[in-house]
């Protein structure tokens, strides 16, 4: 059917036949080739209006949509954070960019074991209480505390 409508097209003149491949008058070797330069294209100014000049409308830029586990795992740095602003104030520069990293290390595999079918509390809790030794001076008793306090919310997440 398609052969048809060719061959239609081909008589009634709206085609036109393919010609014959066309040779190079001459074949290049690789001796013959000249090497130019390299040329940098001409440059142009661009002139720049402030937007209220141009009456230009501009579209909203998209933001990225998150993924469940991106919020998930941003309630679970939430989570962490709360209630120890005094204490990470009060650690030394180099502490804090220590005690910052690895609570975002903690989010991340707390979140990777929230995304398991069984979860297990006890790794939670001790992982948060591995976090939260990073500061100096803390009771023993406390860091316990807070950890199955923070544990609990964090597996009300899950549910």
């Amino acid at each position: 059917m398609a052969q048809d409508k060719i061959a239609q097209n081909l008589e009634a003149g709206v085609l036109e036949q393919p010609s014959s491949v066309a040779q190079p008058e001459k074949e290049i070797t690789p001796e013959q080739t000249v090497e130019r330069p390299f040329e940098a294209p001409p440059t142009q100014e661009i002139e720049v209006k402030p937007l209220e000049q141009t009456g230009e409308v501009v579209a909203p830029v998209a933001t990225p949509i998150k993924s469940a586990q991106q919020i998930r795992e941003e309630q679970i740095d939430q989570i962490l954070a709360d209630g120890l602003e005094e204490a990470f104030l009060s650690l030394p520069p180099d502490k804090q960019a220590a005690f910052k990293t690895e609570g975002e290390l903690t989010a991340k595999k707390i979140n990777t074991l929230l995304s398991q079918a069984k979860v297990k509390l006890r790794k939670i809790v001790d992982l948060i209480r591995r976090w939260l030794s990073i500061i100096p001076g803390v009771n023993k008793f406390f860091l316990e505390q807070e950890a199955k306090i923070k544990a609990d919310k964090i597996i009300k997440l899950k549910k």
